[in-house]
């Protein structure tokens, strides 16, 4: 990562520089009331699922909540389909996992190692048992990053490489907690950086500032989940990276993290969509409801990595997401949001 530094706090739908990037959003149902939460909750579980049916992502005129599938098509969307890969396979990280945490969880300090002036002060309620990126499944890029066999999560948190997202959710306080590198040490926990966003008013990092992920973006909102899924469609943005960005971010992006100027390559927090042309229908269920929802909402570009790689829950009840390699770069366009965007010198 590149880091650079600001000060202002932009909260989307609220300025007339995002007015454009919410424009189309739709209203949605009211979720069903939110459960108790009395322990921490594993992502993974029914009692999740339930949660997170009552749980409201951001307002629903923000961005991730855009319904974008009227937008026009950006006037480079043909170029950066070229430069990413047309041909390359729609890809997939079993990656993101999250733990839901109580209102009154314990707070407890981490040490930010990196990135402690672009990070939000601590204490943070991370409880013991907050899973590590990758577990428990087994299917990521860095296959150095993945559990070894037999491995637990205790280990993994002490001994695991790679990026080592750490997600908590605290759905009554309406708070998000996302953490870059982050380890358990004898000492306690220690990570590279930490980011919290407020669930309830879509407010985002003050502009410059990174996150968890490189564009400055939350992971949580964008992570396809299984009780989604299971509903018939994903409701809100994606996220994906790509091996090679400008420098440069759109709203709701705040950050780059590249130095090439390229003005054919994606900025950070570029908007994707799958074709409305695209036959979803030979594709399984849980793989539908994905599809469905790139076509709406689409997704981000939200950090460096192999082209097209997407996140989705580790969780061993979805089904036939192997289908997706079948979608291919030349599937996808380029939206043009109207959000401000921002070019680095």
């Amino acid at each position: 990562m590149f880091s650079t530094t600001g000060s202002r706090l932009v909260v989307l739908c609220l300025s007339a520089a995002a007015a454009g990037a919410c424009a189309n959003a739709q209203p949605q149902q009211s979720p069903p009331p939110m459960p108790a939460i009395t322990e921490p909750v594993m992502f993974d579980t029914p009692e999740a699922d339930r949660i997170l049916a009552a749980l409201q992502v951001f307002p629903p005129d923000n961005p991730w909540n855009q319904d974008i599938s009227a937008l026009p098509v950006h006037p480079d969307s043909q170029k950066m389909i070229a430069i990413i890969g047309p041909d390359k396979p729609l890809q997939y990280n079993l990656d993101m996992g999250f733990i839901i945490v109580p209102p009154n969880q314990p707070r407890v300090p981490v040490k930010l190692l990196d990135y402690p002036e672009e990070s939000d002060p601590g204490p943070y309620p991370v409880p013991d048992n907050a899973p590590i990126e990758n577990w428990p499944m087994q299917r990521n890029e860095d296959v150095d990053a993945l559990p070894k066999p037999g491995q637990t999560l205790e280990q993994l948190q002490r001994e695991g490489t790679g990026d080592r997202h750490v997600i908590v959710v605290d759905p009554v306080n309406g708070k998000l907690y996302e953490f870059w590198q982050a380890r358990k040490t004898d000492a306690g926990w220690e990570a590279s950086n930490a980011a919290a966003f407020d669930l309830k008013t879509g407010a985002l990092r003050p502009e410059r500032w990174t996150s968890a992920d490189a564009a400055g973006l939350p992971i949580f909102p964008a992570v396809v989940r299984y009780d989604e899924c299971e509903r018939g469609m994903v409701e809100h943005a994606m996220r994906f990276t790509v091996r090679r960005t400008r420098r440069a971010y759109v709203l709701p992006a705040t950050h780059w993290a590249s130095r090439e100027t390229d003005p054919a390559l994606p900025r950070m927090g570029e908007r994707f969509r799958l074709r409305k042309d695209f036959d979803i229908t030979p594709f399984p269920p849980h793989v539908q409801a994905i599809l469905k929802g790139l076509k709406k909402y689409g997704m981000f570009v939200a950090d460096n990595g192999s082209d097209w790689h997407m996140s989705i829950a580790p969780d061993r009840r979805l089904k036939g997401l192997e289908t997706l390699l079948q979608v291919k770069g030349s599937d996808f366009e380029v939206v043009d949001t109207r959000a401000r965007s921002v070019e680095g010198r």
